[in-house]
């Protein structure tokens, strides 16, 4: 027990503090966009963050998936570079599609995301410079879960970190010194992956435990390894699906000066997301590796000590969102409008609400996707990102409009935690009966 408390502070806190350092570069775009290019550039950011949340989500599935995979099979000789190469095949088909987005299709996919006017060259710009380095997001992602899989969870937190802050400097550089604007915000985020993959190269020279090599692909495999990391997709797909949903209907509802309050609330919101997928991250190896030899000591504390975490974290970031929302507001309105001022605040006060149940829902479902209860996963995650929230922020907009808007991811949330628990109690429910009937 000793071991496994160690071994969950250690993974949990290394993963954290990665995840904590990866939204900072996407809130470091943030405020200097802000800064340079004001309530238009935000707003185009906003518009293109989505696609961002879907590139990274086919990086963190495929990476988280095959880590999973490459924990559960490494003990067998050969299974550990038969697992890398399969990720490695299936990383280089999804950037190839999203390269070929960036080339042909980034100005009808910046109209369907609710970019006009001036919004749409700016949003143009900055998809087409991240879509073009969707190969370098897709295997850092990769690169992080198997090196943190292969009993190495120092390197990948020393190279999200850097790379993190290195986008922030390189951010000023382009934006101010170089005066690039919108290219120089998508250029110096695209830029983070690349440090991120040169200091991870240290461990493929010296320490690896997995290669590439040449193997039959198997689409049961791939099929696996997709199941397994499927949960993590649907997290970044739920922000994704959240953000080009609010976006549209708070245009219609508020116009650009909404889209720019909402771009402050959910950056913030990115921030508190990526400390769940932290614990999570952090969980995952853990988890599946006492699985697999059978120790259901450890599992029960992972999942405490993993629901715990959370609980601590949400009461925090609440209190500091609450607190400060004008302050967090201000360091956004570099123009000092006092309407996009005043629908953040309140935005942030709703919004961060919903975490009280969504930093549950996210860490429980990674821990089910990593004891290999996939379908509860799935289930729960598509409710998150599909079949509740969209209904939801359509209904209470048209009632409450702003508010509306942010209240239905607290709905949402909520809903998801109740029917989680639900299950969870049935399973209980399930197992004594079982247990009753064996003694019988």
């Amino acid at each position: 027990m000793v071991e496994i408390k160690r071994d969950f502070i250690k993974y949990v806190s290394l993963n954290v503090m990665s995840m904590i350092a990866l939204s900072c570069y996407i809130l470091g775009d943030t405020y200097f966009v802000a800064k340079g290019l004001g309530g238009e550039g935000l707003a185009a950011l906003n518009f293109s963050i989505s696609v961002y949340s879907i590139l990274n989500g086919f990086g963190l599935m495929i990476g988280i998936g095959g880590g999973t995979d490459y924990s559960l099979t490494q003990h067998k000789e050969g299974e550990g570079n038969r697992s890398f190469s399969h990720a490695v095949f299936i990383g280089g088909c999804a950037a190839l599609v999203f390269v070929l987005m960036g080339i042909f299709f980034t100005e009808p996919l910046s109209n369907v995301l609710g970019a006009e006017g001036a919004t749409l060259p700016l949003t143009v710009t900055y998809l087409r410079t991240i879509l073009l380095a969707a190969p370098f997001f897709i295997f850092n992602n990769i690169s992080l879960a198997y090196i943190r899989n292969d009993n190495n969870p120092k390197l990948p937190m020393i190279a999200m970190i850097t790379s993190s802050f290195s986008n922030i400097v390189l951010d000023y550089v382009f934006m101010f010194v170089f005066g690039w604007g919108m290219f120089g915000a998508a250029f110096a985020t695209s830029l983070s992956p690349v440090i991120s993959l040169l200091i991870l190269s240290k461990h493929f020279r010296t320490q690896a435990g997995f290669k590439w090599i040449k193997t039959k692909i198997s689409l049961n495999r791939i099929f696996a390894m997709a199941s397994y990391g499927f949960s993590s997709f649907i997290v970044e797909i739920a922000s994704a699906v959240s953000l080009i949903t609010f976006n549209l209907i708070i245009m219609n509802i508020r116009g650009t000066i909404g889209v720019g309050a909402y771009g402050i609330v959910a950056n913030i919101a990115l921030i508190e997301t990526a400390v769940f997928v932290g614990i999570s991250q952090g969980i995952q190896p853990l988890a599946s590796r006492s699985f697999s030899l059978g120790k259901k000591t450890d599992l029960k504390f992972i999942f405490r000590a993993s629901w715990i975490t959370a609980a601590i974290v949400i009461i925090l970031c609440y209190g500091i969102v609450f607190f400060f929302a004008e302050e967090i507001g201000m360091l956004f309105n570099s123009q000092g409008d006092p309407e996009l001022l005043g629908l953040a605040v309140e935005g942030l006060r709703i919004y961060f609400i919903g975490y009280f149940f969504a930093g549950f829902n996210i860490v429980t479902i990674a821990y089910l996707s990593a004891v290999l209860k996939t379908k509860e996963g799935m289930f729960l995650s598509i409710l998150r990102s599909i079949a509740i929230l969209i209904p939801m922020v359509f209904i209470l907009q048209e009632y409450f409009k702003m508010r509306g808007a942010w209240l239905s991811f607290v709905f949402t949330e909520g809903i998801v935690f109740l029917i989680m628990m639900g299950i969870f109690y049935s399973a209980k429910r399930n197992r004594k009966e079982r247990k009753t009937a064996d003694e019988i």
